[in-house]
C-alpha cells in the first residue's frame, strides 16, 4: 500500500499556506506526529474534536489536517481528565499526526475565504482589508442583484447544513449586489465591510452587541450592510475538499506514488449547537 513520509506530505500545505502568513497570535503547523512516519490516509476537518479524532482513527487515518488549532492557548497538562488532554493522548496512542492551517489558510488564494466567496456566488474578489500586512476577508460583486432573502437561500444551498442554520439581519426585500465576507468569527470586520460599500457581510459567530450596533449605524446610512451569520463549521469546511485534491496533485507532480493514498473530509458537524426550537417566522429587519 502506498505510503509517503509525513515530512514530504506536509511540504505541500506548508507551501500552500506558509506558516509565516498566519496572524501573530495563531498556532499553526505540526501539532503531533513524527516527520518520518508513513502516511497512507489523510483526514480533513474544521475542528480536532475527540469525535473527529476517533472517526479518523477508526478509518485508519495517519494524518488529520484541521483548520482550527487544538492548542491555541497554553496548557499545563495533557492528562485525559481534560478534553484537550484526551485529544492529545488519542492522537499519540493512535500514532496519528495532526497538522493545523488556520489564519494562514484564511488568507491563502485559494483558501478558506475564496471557497466561501464562491459559495456566495462571487467569481471575482479582492481583499476586504489588510491586517499585519495580510489580506483579510474578501469583497466582490454578484453578476445580478438579488434580495437578502434570495441571497441567504442560495447561500444555504451552497453550504453544508448545520443545526443553527443561517441568521440574517436585514430586510427580506432589500437589494444585494456587493458582498463582503470573512470565514470564521469576523464581527471585527463589519466596519471594513461598510467602508467597502458592501450590501451584505457574510461571516459567523456574530456577537450580539457588535451586530446590534452595526445595524443601528446602518439605519442612519442607507441600511447596509445587512449581516449574515452562517456558522463556523459551514463557512470554514468548504475549502477542505479542494485542499486535499490539490495536495494529492502536488504530491504526484513531485514524483510520489499517490495511487493508494486515501483522503477523506469529515462530515461531522463540529458546531457546538445540536438543535434549535422556537424560532420566529421571517419578519424582516425591524429597522
Amino acid at each position: 500500500m502506498t505510503s509517503i513520509p509525513l515530512r514530504d506530505v506536509l511540504s505541500v500545505p506548508d507551501d500552500f499556506f506558509p506558516q509565516g502568513s498566519a496572524q501573530s497570535r495563531d498556532r499553526v503547523g505540526l501539532v503531533s506526529g513524527d516527520p518520518e512516519q508513513p502516511i497512507r490516509r489523510i483526514h480533513a476537518a474544521v475542528d480536532p474534536t475527540l469525535a473527529v479524532i476517533h472517526e479518523a482513527r477508526d478509518a485508519g487515518a495517519d494524518l488529520i489536517i484541521t483548520h482550527h488549532p487544538l492548542l491555541l492557548r497554553g496548557v499545563h497538562s495533557v492528562a485525559t481528565t481534560s478534553a484537550r488532554g484526551a485529544a492529545v493522548t488519542s492522537l499519540v496512542v493512535g500514532d496519528v499526526a495532526l497538522y493545523v492551517a488556520h489564519t494562514n489558510a484564511d488568507v491563502a488564494e485559494p483558501g478558506v475565504n475564496t471557497a466561501l466567496a464562491a459559495a456566495c456566488g462571487l467569481t471575482s474578489t479582492e481583499p476586504l482589508t489588510i491586517e499585519e500586512g495580510r489580506p483579510m476577508g474578501r469583497v466582490g460583486d454578484l453578476d445580478e442583484p438579488v434580495s437578502p432573502a434570495d441571497f441567504a437561500a442560495r447561500l444555504a444551498q451552497a453550504l453544508p447544513s448545520a443545526p443553527a442554520g443561517i441568521r440574517v439581519a436585514g430586510p427580506l426585500d432589500g437589494v444585494v449586489r456587493r458582498v463582503a465576507l470573512s470565514g470564521g468569527a469576523g464581527d471585527g470586520l463589519i466596519g471594513a465591510a461598510a467602508a467597502a460599500g458592501a450590501d451584505v457581510y457574510v461571516t459567523s459567530d456574530l456577537r450580539h452587541h457588535p451586530a446590534l450596533e452595526a445595524r443601528e449605524e446602518a439605519a442612519t446610512t442607507g441600511g447596509t450592510p445587512f449581516l449574515v451569520d452562517a456558522g463556523h463549521w459551514a463557512t470554514e469546511s468548504l475549502w477542505l475538499g479542494e485542499m486535499l485534491q490539490r495536495l494529492g496533485e502536488s504530491l504526484e507532480a513531485a514524483g510520489h506514488d499517490v495511487v493508494g493514498l486515501e483522503t477523506h473530509v469529515s462530515t461531522i458537524c463540529t458546531d457546538p449547537w445540536s438543535f434549535t426550537v422556537g424560532a420566529r417566522p421571517d419578519l424582516g429587519d425591524p429597522q
